[in-house]
């Protein structure tokens, strides 16, 4: 009788990974090293938005997410339009087929159940949509894990994510708000579970904070335009963040204080070029952090993080910086609650720079007392990703699972 252990699972990593977003790549890396510590055996690949950069950075053969190149710019002119639909068309046949030689698609982390950017229902959600229904077709165990999923108001969009989480095998969401939206949404979740988010599987740098009272501050920004149901309003919304942290950066460098700016994403470079050009001091650098390892790195330098990307955010508590979340959706309080800093946060949409400078300094002041409070809450975290991984193990890989307990069996019996 052949051992389960004999033919190799086939897996698959599936979702905009390699496309510029750090937090994205970063849940990636961190299910790659579950799957090499746990199931070396494993051959994996990727269907992703970024495949040459996939392939570089981790060493896995990619296929492009998308038959058309231009899925993602605006199509004004008519053969945009035509190659867009026939892309829709196409991309139904290539993704049954990637699917139908996977025994499993783990699906890793990224807020793919949430519209609370900005979302077109024939982008992501019909790709996730064609995967979780080809999974169901052939038999391959598709996995939402340590997903974001949020209330959605587009019709169209809601019942994409909605028959989505229906049809795939596992789920597990990285905040119970993200669980009981779907529950809200019609998907039976009691058999659900709710971890940290994936992030926090991978290793940290050691935190390296200055005893300087004047010590460097991480200021994490965004291409923030709002939400899906803003916009109506993107461009106002846009204009009051970046005038209120252009101003609160101004008002550390008047302080003496050293500013690193952070970013999360390609697209929040012109973000950076404002705020350098506005403030134009010596005092004011920008990073460029190219994985979320990066901005372990930087958040770990600094004496304090005021951050509005989600994964800016993770960094900075995964290291045990005092943090101050600039918040554009409730994942991000949920966050900061779970870490033990929710009364540190503030509002995107309305970026009140003296009151986030009054929010900053009682922060600072209680900065040893928050860093003793994120070693507790880490420990914790990295306990719970523990258990997701062995979740994930008796979900997807019932036959190795089941070989290796006979194993231990067959051991213990042999044991006199």
């Amino acid at each position: 009788m052949t051992s389960a252990d004999e033919t190799p699972v086939r897996v698959g990593v599936f979702g905009l990974l390699g496309s510029g977003n750090l937090g994205n790549d970063g849940s990636l890396e961190a299910v790659l090293g579950y799957l090499r510590a746990e199931h070396p055996k494993a051959v994996v690949d990727a269907l992703c938005g970024g495949p040459e950069v996939v392939t570089a950075r981790y060493g896995i053969p990619a296929t492009r997410l998308h038959w058309y190149r231009g899925e993602y710019r605006t199509a004004s002119r008519a053969g945009a339009i035509v190659g867009k639909g026939l892309g829709k068309l196409v991309d139904a046949f290539r993704t049954a087929a990637w699917v139908r030689r996977h025994d499993v698609v783990i699906v890793p982390g990224m807020g793919v159940l949430e519209a609370t950017l900005p979302l077109r229902p024939w982008g992501f959600p019909y790709s996730l949509f064609l995967l979780c229904a080809s999974g169901r077709l052939f038999g391959t165990r598709v996995a939402l894990v340590g997903v974001g999923a949020a209330a959605i108001g587009n019709r169209p969009t809601r019942t994409l994510v909605r028959w989505s989480a229906r049809l795939a095998a596992y789920r597990s969401y990285r905040d119970t708000l993200s669980r009981d939206a779907m529950r809200a949404m019609g998907v039976d979740t009691a058999r659900d579970e709710v971890y940290p988010d994936l992030a926090f599987a991978l290793p940290a740098p050691p935190a390296g904070a200055s005893s300087d009272p004047l010590g460097p501050v991480c200021v994490g920004v965004m291409d923030f335009h709002g939400g899906d149901d803003d916009r109506a309003r993107a461009e106002e919304i846009h204009r009051r963040y970046l005038d209120g942290t252009t101003r609160f950066v101004r008002a550390l460098v008047e302080d003496g204080r050293p500013v690193r700016l952070l970013t999360g994403d390609e697209c929040d470079a012109p973000v950076v070029a404002a705020i350098l050009d506005a403030v134009d001091s010596p005092l004011v650098t920008a990073a460029e952090a190219a994985s979320l390892a990066d901005l372990m790195k930087e958040t770990a330098a600094a004496d304090t993080v005021v951050a509005t990307r989600y994964h800016n955010l993770v960094c900075a508590l995964k290291v045990g910086t005092p943090t101050l979340a600039l918040s554009y959706a409730a994942k991000s309080d949920a966050l900061m609650d779970r870490m033990g800093l929710a009364a540190y946060c503030h509002p995107a949409r309305e970026v009140d720079a003296d009151r986030l400078l009054e929010q900053f300094r009682a922060l600072e002041k209680r900065s040893a007392e928050l860093r003793r409070t994120l070693t507790e809450r880490n420990l914790v975290a990295t306990r719970q990703l523990g258990h997701q991984f062995a979740a994930l193990t008796s979900a997807l890989f019932p036959a190795t699972d089941h070989a290796h307990a006979h194993a231990h069996a067959h051991a213990r019996q042999e044991t006199p």
